[in-house]
C-alpha cells in the first residue's frame, strides 16, 4: 500500500465529496493520506476530513503565498497541533515565484514561526520552496528545523539542495512532475535520494502526473509517481510502495496505521 503524503482534499475542486476519492484510493492501493493545511480559515475543514476517515491525516500551518488571512504565531500553531489528527506543521516555506525578494521579509518570519512551533511541538514540517531555495535552507538552518525534522515537499531543486536538506535529516518527496516529459535533470535527484529518505505525493488537485496531465489529480494517482520512481531506479514497485509507507509512518511519528 502506498501513502499520498500530501494532498489538499479539502479544497472547493472535490465538490463531490470524500467518498469517490477514497474508493479510488483503495483501487490503486493507496492506504492514507496527509490533508495538508494552506491557511487557518479553512483548517476546520482540513480536520474534519482527518477526523471522519481514519486514513486521513492532517497538519497545520499557512502557506507562504497566502497574504490576506490570519497570522499564525506559535501560540496557536501550537494550540491547533495537539489534536491527535494532526501530524505535521505546514506547508510553510518560502515562495519567490512571483514577488520580489525584497518584498517577502514576512514570508521569512511566518516561516520562522512555523519552525518554532514544530520545534515546541515535537512535529515535522511541511516544507515548501520554489525560487527560494537558498534562503530555505539558511533558515532552516538558523531555526536548527532539523531538531524537528521534516518533509521538503513536492521537490524540484537540484541535487545539491537536495543534499542540503537530507544532511539537515529531512525527506525528500517528488509529485506528479517527476513523471513530465521535461522532468530529466529532476528524474537524476528522485535516482540519487536514499530509498529510506524518499516519499511520494499528489499535491491534489494540482499537478496530475502522466497519463492525466492537465487534469484534477487526486490520491490515487500518486501510484503512478510510485511507479516511475521506481522504473528509474530499477527496482520492483512494491519496494518503492513499501519503502515510502515506513518513510512516511516514520517521519509523521502520531500517524496511526489503519
Amino acid at each position: 500500500m502506498l501513502v499520498d503524503s500530501h494532498c489538499h482534499i479539502d479544497f472547493p475542486d472535490y465538490a463531490d465529496g470524500a467518498a469517490p476519492l477514497l474508493a479510488n484510493m483503495r483501487v490503486a492501493g493507496v492506504g492514507h493520506a496527509l490533508c495538508v493545511s494552506v491557511d487557518l480559515e479553512r483548517f476546520p475543514n482540513v480536520l474534519a476530513l482527518a477526523e471522519a476517515h481514519p486514513n486521513i491525516f492532517a497538519s497545520v500551518g499557512v502557506h507562504p503565498d497566502h497574504q490576506d488571512c490570519e497570522e499564525p504565531t506559535v501560540e496557536r500553531l501550537l494550540d491547533l497541533a495537539r489534536h491527535p489528527k494532526v501530524v505535521a506543521i505546514g506547508e510553510t516555506g518560502l515562495d519567490y515565484y512571483r514577488l520580489p525578494r525584497e518584498a517577502v521579509d514576512w514570508q521569512r518570519e511566518r516561516f520562522r514561526t512555523h519552525i518554532r512551533a514544530a520545534r515546541q511541538a515535537g512535529k515535522p514540517l511541511i516544507v515548501h520552496t520554489r525560487s527560494a531555495a537558498d534562503d530555505t535552507l539558511a533558515i532552516m538552518r538558523e531555526e536548527a528545523a532539523g531538531e524537528a525534522g521534516g518533509v521538503m515537499h513536492c521537490f524540484t531543486e537540484s541535487w545539491q539542495v537536495a543534499r542540503a536538506a537530507l544532511d539537515l535529516g529531512f525527506y525528500i518527496a517528488f509529485s506528479g512532475i517527476v513523471t513530465f516529459k521535461s522532468a530529466a535533470a529532476l528524474r537524476e535527484v528522485a535516482r540519487q535520494v536514499p530509498l529510506d529518505r524518499l516519499l511520494v505525493e499528489t499535491d491534489s488537485p494540482y499537478l496530475a502526473p502522466v497519463p492525466y496531465r492537465g487534469k484534477r489529480n487526486e490520491p490515487a494517482y500518486v501510484r503512478h509517481v510510485a511507479e516511475l520512481i521506481a522504473d528509474l531506479r530499477g527496482v520492483p514497485v512494491k519496494a518503492v510502495d513499501e519503502a515510502t509507507t515506513e518513510n512516511f509512518f516514520r517521519l509523521f511519528g502520531s500517524a496511526k496505521r489503519t
